[in-house]
């Protein structure tokens, strides 16, 4: 990795794994609590993971340890002009945008765990550093 991490944005996928107890998340997240770095989500990416069979109760326990950022107005249009210059549209991308916009403007050094790092390349280019899940 890296000797300091300041921000860690988590996608659907960071969240979820979270969720679930998955060991190398885990594991991965104990090596970021110790430099001390903050753990970061998007607000729409509560609604992307929240499905019938999702431990609510661990879902808030997991919320209360991260910093959630809301998607405001100037948000969503920073989002859209994150999708135009990558050359993206439509809805499979727009959450995608949401998350890179929160990454793009967290302190940096950013690291963001993502199931998409094709797309998520396009969107933050070379500012934050992706690790595949």
């Amino acid at each position: 990795m890296t000797d300091h991490v300041e921000t860690v944005v988590l996608d659907a996928q960071g969240l979820s794994a979270w969720v679930a107890d998955d060991r190398k998340i885990l594991a991965m997240f104990q090596v970021f609590h110790t430099m001390g770095s903050d753990f970061v989500i998007a607000a729409n990416t509560i609604v992307e993971v929240s499905h019938a069979k999702m431990n609510m109760s661990r879902l808030r326990w997991v919320l209360s340890r991260v910093k959630v950022e809301p998607l405001t107005e100037a948000a969503a249009k920073a989002s859209a002009e994150l999708l135009k210059a990558a050359g993206l549209h439509g809805h499979k991308f727009a959450i995608d945008a949401t998350v890179a916009e929160v990454a793009l403007r967290q302190p940096g050094p950013v690291i963001m765990l993502t199931s998409d790092v094709d797309d998520m390349t396009r969107l933050c280019g070379e500012r934050v550093r992706l690790i595949g899940i």
